[in-house]
């Protein structure tokens, strides 16, 4: 990336030239000025990431290790499981075939998510669809009705209602995979700059086989038909176009919009060339195709004037050197003096290009797709290009190697990560380098980890003043800083060279997708055992006919004898055999071929219900409510669990910096939400005191900015970003409390600046103004706050960070940066003073980092500052702890060395840099800590109230500390004044102690844990009092999750009102899902923003990602994707509900509506032996499930509302029958059927009996007692009864369910009278007019109607009067008007409106004094370790990595004697310890399990620094 200097109006040396903008292009005002020139620029620099990277140092003397790994393990483990890729080397025997080909094969680059192809769609789609036994059972009914042994009249009209699912389903598949196709191409098929015309040894030609020219031809020939009749269509309408409109129409050529890549054959030029000023400051782009052999560089121009002037900038390479050029002349690059006190010499890495190799020079990078990418081949990717696979990356435009790539595809995150070129292949930047470079990458294996890689460069140095000598094996390790993954965005850099390690299936991308589990809803795993019941049912009406018919045959002397010529079978058991399949084919619609699609056809209406309502739409993303699973809706209407992160879920993940403890001291003014809470329970008005709070934090606002602009007139500081309201720092910072604080301050402000990762981004203006990006926003409001205070961070030098400190201008050298992971739970930054001194500074959670200081000293200053970081977090505040070491040159040296031997390691790199990063960080010394706000979402407190009311449990599953999690919870109202808080800690860590601790509280509520216990637990689903709540962290959770303690503690959590579980993993929330998913047999719900809380999100029936800060990695792996918390009880409460009772009410009536017909033909086989003819004509057979009672029941399951979405939030309670599954349930399918039952009965019977009689003559003399028009009359009254029934459980009648209920209705008469109007109807010809003539017709369908229904309509009437559901009650009441007043609101209901217990609990004044309360006094809450953020495969971004370091060292000798008091107001420390000494009596009096007290007892067990082989342990208390 050529990089715009930025000059301000200042005589001094402005070192922002080096700035690297990390997101926004920005061109200088001078293009003369360049930056060092590429060989100067060896600079190693970190991205920053909270993923795993290896940690090695910048500029690390990598020529010293020569193979001093162990070869054996490291090349057999190469061979086992890594694979070796050659660049123009030849392949050694072992890599080689006998025919001399690659034994290695590599996954093509050409991806292929579609399942079908042209050729393949139909068989394949058909083979899919028939693993659904429904369909396989219809096609077998058809195979049978072909055989006219089975009595089957119409075969071919049979196959209809198959061929019709069939089909609809196929063109479903087809549109969904035609899109994928069309993504795919488009992917495929996308240009990428490929090195060709050159040898890649690591793959053989492509040999296209037979079936894949046949398909390729086929694709052909069908894009080729499609782009036809496209520019068939587009010229006719060309055509019919005026001259002025095409002109309209046509774009204008411009010179700024010609693209530069605008051909397969044209060479690449700069993405920037095509700019004609003269202050374009840039490195020009390699021209291709690349110098011919003998020229000695390589010059590229850029665009001439029209005169024929050259403008612009180019560069020359001669001999490895880079001199610039302009139109004046030449430029060498500017030097300067400030290495020269450096102690570390100047450090050799090597380069892959072989001076002293010939090479023909015909390579060149072309344009060509994505598909033909192969392992091995050089890439040049440019700005804003996506990468197309996984590349290892060997230079960039950019002089120190650094390039930023997005990786919102990838992993969701969007902010910038910054990767590194290799070292020795910074100077490969043309064809010809590409062609001359000699190396070997050893790699692993492919895996799915998106942040661990470990590879070598290896390779031969030859010198070029000595070609003669055999040359130096070299080697440098490469890590997942080095890698750019496919999905990736290349940003703000010009361009990128690398070279392909891994393609296709086996790129990290392709091996993450399809992680999310395939769910199934419980309706549906329920629905298989009603499909077997309707199985057993037809096979005993089946075997029944054919017994009982074989039985008839075997008597004689019957009726049959005179109306038959001789059984079919010929003997009565064949007859019986034949007569039970002849029943399968006339029973066949008793297994509902067409509710599987009806089904899918609700689903998919209701998620696009989901999707369009507005009122779950966060305008700020642009992010509506997205369902990504449709066959599970049902299930967000029975959640009884739900499993919820806090950081980013309800918090808004916007961290602000708000307090700090600097040397003993508190600052910092803040009335939090979480303090709020506090003074409510202790029956404070906190109306009165936070408006005073308020205004007094107004005050010392504007007091403190006036102070900074007195001290330094900070063109940074904006004023409506500050954050830290502290005038009293202001003064302590001016030296009014003594220079020992002065520097204090200044050192901590300095620790904030320095040590972090953050990306600097600038936009210019008036004034300027510099934000930040960094992976965890802890750490770039950290930096933000540094900056605001007048430590500015102005950019990254070639090997340091640039700050302005008070106006004054400072370059610091970055030497080391040791990476926050999951193990280590800090991080540190080793800093080279401008003084020459080596400084460490390390910050991460209380316990890790008092876990590392100096034993015996600054005893005084750890008590104090313990006490002030407990006060933060029980302001519900972030907590860190910053810390500080001198390191000396010699031990850092010899450090640094076992450094880069751990960071050039193939094997367990993690482990090995982790262990000598432990070597270093300790005997620190304190500085002070931090304390971040993270606030609560909008609508929090209210959704979580409102969902208690619906009877859904919450639990939070968080990372964060216990405090900070308890007054969370207090402020979002999961815990309320008049809870007994049971604090869940284990003393020494054993099973035992954790099975007695759960005794004890069992015992509190007079249960024991046994399986008697659970199974009643499992069958209440009422929600327990709000009496009590849990707190947990995630030591105690390990314990209580084993096997034989995990009913116990579930039970214990079953009878608490809130339960939070802190300092968990990952892994833990996932456990603690499954732990009550199947063990209280319960539909859970997992909500979360982050990485982290993938797991949970996947083992939950159901699981919601946020679409927050903190990228899309959850929404990726999530059922249903949601901007803003609050938009779950809309989600739950009125969709969730919903969708269950409609889907419930819909499966309940299509199999009433098939046992109604099905059973109607089984009671005519009593008068005809059993003998499976028809009493219905056969186009009713086949009509009946496909139009006649269709299109009633399917709009019953998409728009039925007993209520509507106002009074579903008004009255969350109406949400417990889905809790309580009794919306669908066997017992409501049993009763169904046996209405259906009655109903066939009717709808036979009252028929046959006005047959009965045999004298029913028409008034032409004509009977109509033929089967066909007894047909009539019976299918027809029961198609009216079975849509009436259909309406009669509809809640919502409206115009539009009323027409589709007489629709279908009148269909049946519709077709009746148009198909018995043709001759081709054959004994149904004329069967309308003669039957719909008679009375009696309509006479049995008015008392047919009536009496099948009266049963139904009685016990509903009687059921609404006498014994009303909620349901009902509020029905009745809204006809009343009593919920008329939500019609001036949208669609939330107003929080004063709901009835919340959680919210009046928490609103009221307490009502007894605190010394009358039963829970566990504040000072019995524990200490526990810091949160755990990455994994193996997760991360977590929003861990506590804030930032620290400092070189003040003044702790020790000021703390040991008695501290001078200042008399300075500090009204948010004394407002929040005057709340703390009303819970508790001191810090002094608390015992030993308060915060405070435990940190003080700290000491560390990680002093001896000369034992780097040591892992950390745990803390010890002395």
């Amino acid at each position: 990336m050529a990089i715009q200097p930025y000059q301000e109006d200042s005589d001094v040396s402005n070192p922002v030239k080096r700035i690297r903008w990390a997101t926004k292009r920005v061109t200088g005002a001078n293009g003369q000025r360049k930056r060092h020139s590429i060989i100067d620029r060896l600079h190693h620099r970190k991205a920053g990431s909270s993923e795993k990277k290896r940690a090695s140092a910048e500029g690390s003397q990598l020529n010293g290790i020569q193979e001093e790994l162990d070869a054996s393990s490291e090349n057999g483990d190469q061979e086992d499981s890594g694979r070796r890729i050659f660049f123009n080397i030849p392949l050694p025997d072992d890599a080689k075939d006998e025919d001399g080909r690659p034994l290695a094969k590599y996954a093509r680059n050409k991806i292929r998510t579609a399942k079908y192809t042209p050729l393949s769609f139909i068989p394949k789609n058909l083979w899919f669809q028939f693993h659904n036994i429904a369909n396989i059972y219809f096609l077998f009914v058809i195979v049978l009705a072909f055989f006219s042994i089975f009595g089957a009249s119409n075969p071919g009209l049979g196959s209809v209602p198959l061929i019709v699912i069939l089909f609809v389903t196929a063109v479903k598949d087809a549109i969904e995979d035609w899109r994928r196709t069309v993504l795919d191409n488009e992917l495929n098929n996308s240009p990428v700059h490929r090195l060709v015309e050159w040898n890649n040894v690591n793959s053989s030609a492509d040999n296209v086989s037979l079936w894949r020219r046949i398909k390729k031809a086929t694709t052909r020939g069908i894009t080729r038909s499609l782009r036809f009749f496209k520019s068939v269509s587009r010229r006719k309408s060309r055509d019919e176009k005026t001259y002025a409109q095409r002109a309209l129409d046509e774009p204008r050529p411009s010179g700024e919009t010609i693209r530069s890549r605008n051909s397969m054959m044209s060479s690449r030029t700069s993405f920037h060339s095509m700019q004609s000023r003269a202050d374009v400051d840039e490195i020009q782009m390699t021209p291709v195709p690349s110098p011919q052999p003998g020229q000695r560089g390589v010059e590229q121009s850029s665009n001439l004037s029209p005169g024929g002037a050259r403008l612009g900038t180019s560069f020359t390479c001669e001999d490895d050197d880079f001199v610039f050029e302009t139109a004046d002349g030449k430029l060498a690059a500017p030097t300067g003096n400030k290495h020269e006190n450096r102690p570390a010499p100047a450090k050799f890495y090597g380069n892959l290009i072989d001076p002293l190799k010939s090479v023909p020079g015909k390579a060149k990078f072309k344009k060509d797709h994505w598909k033909s990418v192969q392992v091995g081949d050089f890439l040049r990717i440019y700005n804003e290009d996506q990468i197309p696979a996984d590349l290892v990356v060997l230079s960039t435009s950019d002089p120190d190697g650094a390039c930023y790539v997005e990786t919102k595809g990838l992993d969701g995150e969007t902010n910038l990560k910054v990767r590194q070129a290799l070292h020795s292949g910074r100077k490969i930047k043309h064809a010809k380098d590409c062609e001359q470079a000699e190396f070997v990458i050893e790699s692993d294996s492919p895996q799915a980890n998106l942040y661990q890689y470990s590879g070598a460069a290896r390779w031969t140095q030859r010198d070029t003043k000595n070609p003669t000598a055999p040359g130096t094996q070299m080697a440098e390790p490469i890590s997942i800083n080095n890698l750019l993954l496919r999905g990736c965005t290349l940003r703000n850099t010009e361009w990128v060279l690398g070279v392909v390690v891994f393609t296709g299936r086996e790129t990290k991308i392709m091996l993450n997708s399809g992680m999310t589990p395939s769910k199934r809803s419980r309706i549906a795993r329920e629905l298989n055992w009603d499909v077997i019941y309707n199985f057993v049912i037809l096979f005993f009406m089946c075997l029944l006919s054919g017994i009982i018919n074989g039985v008839i045959w075997s008597q004689g002397h019957n009726s049959l004898d005179y109306f038959e010529f001789g059984s079919i079978g010929g003997k009565p058991s064949l007859d019986g055999f034949i007569t039970f399949w002849a029943s399968v084919i006339l029973f066949q619609n008793l297994v509902p071929i067409s509710l599987y699609i009806s089904l899918e056809i609700i689903r998919t209406a209701q998620a696009f219900f989901i999707y369009s309502d507005t009122f779950m739409y966060y305008e700020k993303l642009d992010y509506p409510c997205t369902p990504k699973s449709w066959n599970i809706s049902d299930d967000v209407g029975q959640i009884e669990y739900i499993f919820s992160d806090k950081t980013g879920t309800l918090t808004q993940n916007v961290m602000e910096f708000k307090k700090c403890s600097i040397n003993g001291l508190p600052y910092g003014e803040a009335y939090t939400e979480a303090q709020a809470g506090m003074q409510r329970r202790q029956g404070v008005d906190i109306e009165a005191e936070g408006a005073k709070a308020h205004k007094q934090i107004a005050q010392d606002r504007t007091k403190m900015l006036e102070g900074l602009r007195k001290i330094h007139d900070n063109p940074y500081l904006h004023d409506d970003e500050l954050t830290f309201v502290a005038p009293d720092f202001v003064s302590d910072l001016e030296g009014r409390s003594g220079q020992e604080q002065k520097l204090a301050t200044e050192n901590f402000m300095l620790a904030l600046a320095l040590c972090h990762t953050v990306i600097t981004e600038r936009t210019p203006g008036d004034p300027p103004r510099i934000e930040y990006k960094a992976q965890s926003p802890d750490e770039a409001a950290l930096v933000a706050t540094a900056r605001n205070c007048g430590f500015t961070v102005i950019g990254r030098s070639n090997d340091g960070i640039i700050l302005n400190v008070l106006g004054e201008e400072r370059e610091y050298t970055v030497l080391n940066t040791l990476e926050f992971n999951s193990s280590r739970k800090r991080m540190s930054a080793i800093i080279r003073m401008p003084d020459g001194r080596i400084v460490l500074f390390c910050k991460g959670a209380d316990s890790v980092i008092y876990s590392r200081l100096k034993r015996g000293e600054q005893q005084q200053l750890r008590k104090v500052t313990a006490e002030h970081l407990e006060m933060f977090a029980r302001e519900g505040l972030r907590t860190l702890c910053v810390a500080q070491k001198e390191v000396g040159e010699k031990e850092y040296q010899i450090w640094n060395k076992e450094h880069d031997l751990a960071a050039a390691a193939i094997i367990d790199r993690e482990d090995k840099l982790e262990i000598v990063s432990d070597a270093i960080e300790r005997d620190l010394d304190l500085i002070g800590g931090t304390a971040i706000e993270d606030r609560l979402q909008d609508g929090v407190p209210d959704t979580i109230a409102l969902l208690a009311d619906a009877g859904i449990k919450l639990w939070v599953l968080t990372g964060d500390k216990v405090e900070t999690a308890i007054n969370i919870g207090f402020s979002c109202n999961l815990l309320s004044n008049d809870m007994d808080l049971i604090v869940f800690k284990v003393q020494d860590g054993s099973p035992g102690a954790a099975e007695a601790e759960l005794d004890k509280h069992l015992a509190s509520f007079n249960i024991t844990g046994s399986n008697d216990e659970l199974k009643a637990a499992r069958k209440n689903h009422e929600p327990p009092g709000p009496t009590h709540a849990i707190v947990i962290d995630g030591d105690a959770l390990k314990l209580v999750l084993e096997e034989g303690l995990r009913q116990k503690f579930l039970l214990l959590c079953k009878m608490c009102k809130s339960v939070l579980c802190c300092r968990v993993s990952p892994a833990q929330k996932a456990a603690v899902v499954q732990m009550v998913k199947n063990g209280l047999d319960v539909m859970t719900l997992s909500i979360g923003d982050g990485a982290n809380d993938v797991a949970m999100i996947q083992e939950a029936d159901v699981g919601v990602g946020i679409a927050g800060e903190e990228g899309r990695q959850a929404v990726m792996s999530s059922d249903y994707a949601i901007g803003q918390f609050r938009f779950l009880q809309r989600l739950i409460l009125v969709h969730g509900r919903w969708s269950y009772r409609r889907l419930a009410e819909t499966i309940a009536n299509f199999f009433y509506k098939n046992i109604v017909w099905t059973l109607t033909l089984f009671w005519y086989q009593i008068y005809n032996n059993f003998d499976c003819s028809y009493l219905f004509d056969y186009t009713y057979i086949l009509l009946v499930n496909l139009a006649f009672t269709s299109l009633a029941v399917i709009f019953m399951g998409i728009l039925d509302q007993d209520v509507n979405d106002k009074v579903s939030l008004a009255v969350p309670q109406l949400y417990r029958r889905g809790i309580e599954r009794k919306e669908w349930s066997q017992k409501k399918f049993w009763l169904y059927m046996f209405d259906g039952i009655y109903q066939s009965l009717i709808c036979f019977f009252m028929p046959y009996l006005l047959f009965r009689p045999a004298t029913f003559n028409t008034s032409n003399g004509l009977d109509l007692n033929d089967n066909k028009r007894i047909g009539v009359y019976t299918g027809t009254a029961t198609i009216v009864v079975v849509n009436l029934y259909i309406l009669l459980n509809t809640y919502r009648w409206d115009w539009l369910m009323l027409l589709l209920v007489s629709i279908s209705i009148l269909l049946i008469w519709f077709w009746t009278g148009v198909y018995t109007a043709f001759a081709s109807s054959d004994q149904f010809y004329k069967a309308a007019p003669e039957v719909y003539g008679e009375l009696s017709f309509w006479v049995l369908t008015l008392l047919t109607v009536s009496i099948c229904l009266m049963p139904r309509f009685t016990i509903k009437s009687f059921q609404k009067i006498y014994f009303p559901r909620d349901v009902d009650i509020i029905r009745e009441q809204i006809r009343q008007g009593r919920f008329n007043y939500l019609d001036k609101y949208e669609a939330y209901v107003p929080p004063g409106k709901v009835p919340s217990a959680a919210s009046s609990d928490v609103s009221q004044p307490a009502k007894a004094p605190q010394g009358t309360r039963t829970p566990l006094e504040d000072d019995e809450r524990p200490i526990y370790p810091p949160s755990v953020a990455a994994t193996g495969t997760t991360h977590n971004p929003h861990s506590q990595t804030g930032s620290d370091g400092t070189d003040y060292t003044g702790h020790k000798s000021s703390l040991e004697q008695p501290r001078l008091s200042f008399d300075r107001p500090r009204p948010s420390f004394d407002r929040m310890r005057n709340s703390m000494d009303q819970i508790r009596p001191s810090y002094e009096a608390s015992n030993d399990f308060t915060s405070a007290a435990l940190l003080t007892r700290v000491e560390s067990s990680h002093s001896d620094v000369h034992a780097p082989k040591a892992r950390h342990g745990q803390s010890s208390l002395r």
